[in-house]
């Protein structure tokens, strides 16, 4: 079975276009597993990542095509915490959605994409910014 890390934001149509990105790689849905992922770095209000649009979003997407998955969360780091569950599962594949961003911006910001990208000791797949951003 390919297991794959999709990373969640709070950006609903990026959680959808990573979805939708694994739900169309080769292969049947049953053959697919994914856990989806989402760092908190401030939660006063005690959610939990089931509790959030987009990680439902992605749920659905993922439902739709048939692909078994769970969500697990974590707080602080968001590349960390990402890098961090590839490990710990073996996945084979890590999936997070990119951003618009100037080459100032990353540096003096940092970028979670980067990040991963970086620290990750498995493939990383980038998806695109959602065409309406």
């Amino acid at each position: 079975m390919y297991h794959v890390i999709i990373g969640i934001d709070e950006d609903e149509e990026h959680a959808k276009l990573c979805a939708e990105e694994v739900a169309g790689m080769p292969g049947e849905g049953s053959e697919k597993r994914v856990t989806l992922i989402h760092s908190f770095t401030d939660n006063p209000s005690g959610a939990s990542a089931t509790q959030l649009a987009p990680v439902r979003a992605a749920g659905d997407v993922l439902d739709e095509a048939g692909i078994e998955y769970e969500v697990t969360e974590s707080s602080g780091d968001p590349a960390e915490a990402i890098v961090d569950a590839g490990d710990e599962a073996d996945a084979d594949l890590i999936v997070i959605g990119g951003r618009k961003r100037s080459p100032a911006g990353k540096a003096l910001f940092g970028s979670v994409t980067q990040t991963v990208i970086l620290n990750a000791g498995r493939p990383v797949m980038v998806t695109g910014v959602p065409e309406s951003n």
